[in-house]
This record gives structure tokens, sequence and C-alpha cells, in this order.
């Protein structure tokens, strides 16, 4: 083949490569129109606004890749979801956590899937979750991990949504993080399977005829939780009366609606006959709690109607709603 006639054939290369650039351009063809079609409406989804607990968030994704969580708290919702969590916020470690700073009760399903570490303590670090690349940024606006005056700095880096966990029920801010996070099923799936349990149990345990205190020892004061806390909603849904706060104003932290904080002698006064059920603490704790002057007549202590419900219960997710109602029927069945 001499160079005219190889001159010739790049020529005509050249002229059906442009050709096939000009109808896929032009969208021509059956198959090349629906993959725009298709490729348009994967750019529509990706471009959602959601509505959360410190505003409104554009372009989320449908179907987020890397998820950071900047609450610790959060993320035991997230994971119970299946979503594609790649790190976390963790606390400094204690007996609530293993020794990364995850809580215990779901600390397994964070190792299984390979969850790193975003940094340790309650304010975000925004550069170490800068350089884990998120597609998306999942946090609190209440809590002690409250990242509502970070979120400027989060949402520079990848769309933010944030969430109060106080004045909800685990169950519901499932529903509503399957919803915002496009895992709609999974959330219903979770959510029917504590049920399914929830009325086992109820089915197999007694209840004492005494309301139940929820409560906190927190040496000089007492933590109790409202029948509206998800401590005490799961609890009623068990078929136990929570007992109401002390009448007045307690002290609550950050403006929680799920618990306050008031004197050892008025939240016993307002226990009286009450069953005291504590929420997170160890064994030691709770007898050194009941042996004060002020609890140690009290009818429940008497009666030996004082119950561990477990060190995780103080914030409830999947996991430790689950570990909690296991202490209810152990205690009650």
């Amino acid at each position: 083949m001499n160079g005219r006639q190889l001159r010739a054939r790049f020529r005509g290369v050249a002229v059906v490569a442009a050709g096939l650039l000009a109808l896929s351009a032009c969208g021509g063809g059956g198959a090349g129109a629906k993959g725009d079609k298709s490729g348009g409406d994967k750019a529509a989804a990706a471009a959602r606004t959601v509505k959360h607990d410190a505003g409104a968030t554009e372009k989320v994704p449908a179907e987020p890749k890397r998820i950071v969580s900047v609450s610790v708290t959060m993320t035991g919702h997230l994971l119970a979801l299946d979503a594609p969590v790649v790190a976390s916020q963790a606390t400094p470690p204690s007996v609530i956590t293993d020794k990364q700073g995850f809580f215990t009760q779901w600390s397994d399903a964070a190792a299984k899937n390979s969850v790193k570490v975003a940094y340790q303590g309650f304010e975000p670090d925004v550069e170490k979750v800068l350089a884990l690349k998120p597609d998306l940024i999942v946090g609190a606006s209440s809590g002690a991990e409250n990242a509502e005056k970070f979120y400027d700095k989060l949402s520079a880096v990848a769309p933010t949504l944030l969430y109060r966990h106080d004045d909800v029920s685990w169950q519901d801010l499932t529903a509503r993080l399957g919803k915002d996070l496009g895992l709609e099923k999974r959330a219903g799936e979770v959510v029917a399977a504590h049920n399914k349990r929830v009325g086992e149990v109820k089915a197999a345990i007694t209840v004492p005829e005494q309301s139940a205190a929820l409560v906190r020892d927190n040496q000089s004061a007492m933590t109790v939780f409202t029948p509206e806390s998800a401590q005490g909603r799961l609890l009623t849904s068990l078929g136990f009366t929570v007992l109401e706060p002390p009448a007045g104003k307690g002290q609550t932290q950050g403006g929680r609606s799920d618990f306050a904080e008031f004197s050892q002698e008025k939240v016993a006064d307002t226990a009286k006959d009450s069953s005291l059920l504590f929420v997170s603490h160890t064994p030691e704790e709770i007898t050194a709690a009941t042996e004060r002057p002020v609890w140690k007549d009290l009818a429940a202590v008497k009666d030996k109607r004082v119950y561990d419900l477990g060190l995780d219960t103080f914030r409830l997710d999947y996991y430790s709603a689950g570990n909690l109602i296991d202490k209810i029927e152990k205690a009650f069945g």
C-alpha cells in the first residue's frame, strides 16, 4: 500500500469517527436516546434537596457511596440501615465504648463494615473529614456532638445533614434517615424486626403494677427520663407506665427535652413506690446509689424492684434498644 492509499484510508476512518460523534451529540438512534435520558434522570435524582434539623441541603446524592458520620450517636442508626459509612467520630474510650471510642452496642457492626475513626472528640475536625473524601456528611444537631456551629464548614466539604436525636424515637429517626438516604426499604425492615421483638417480649413478661422511674444517678443530682424519651417510649411499648419527672423545671443539657436533672431528694419523693430502672450504670454504681440515705428506705429498694437496663441505654438505636429489650425480658420474664 503506497502513501496515497494510506492517506485515503485515514481520511475514511476520520469521516466515520466524526459521523459517530455527531450522532452521539445529537442523540441519534434509539439506544443513544435512552442512554441520555437515563443519565439525565440520574443527574436529576442526584440533585435532591433534603430538609433536616439544621436547614435544607441541596445536591444530596440519591445513593451515597462515602458517608462520614460526625456524630457517634448517629453512627449506630446509619449502620443499622446498612448505609455506606466509611468513618465516624469517636468519643474518648470508656466503659460504654470499645478501645477506639465506638459504642459497644454497634462496634462489631462497625468493624464488620471497616468503619474508620474520623477523629476523636466532640467538635468536628473538618480537615480530617475533608481527607476522607465523603460524598455525604451526617451528624447531630443535639447532644454533646451537636455540629450546628460547624455546619457551614462541613457543608463546604460535602452535602451535610444534621438531625436531633433527643426528642424523637429511634424508630422515627430511622424512618427519616431511610427516606433521606434512599434506604426506605431497609428502614422498614429494621423497624418491623424491632416491633416483632417488642410484641414477643411484651407477651412473655409480667409488668409491675407500679410505675417505672427511669433514672440515672449523677452523684449530687438524679436524671429522670420522660415518658416521651426514646427509653420511655420503648418501656411504654412493652406495657410499662413510665413515671413523669418531678413537678417544676429541672436542669437540661443543650435544650434536650427527653430528660432533666433534679435533686436526689426531689426525685426520691416523686418516685415513692415506683420501681427504679437505672439507665447506663454499672451494677456497682446502682448499689452505691440505692444505699444512700435518701434512697435506701424507698419501697422499690426494700422490695428489690431495682433494675439495671444496661450500660448502653443512654443513647438508643436499633442495637442498644435490642439489648434493653433483652434486659427487660430477663428481669420480668
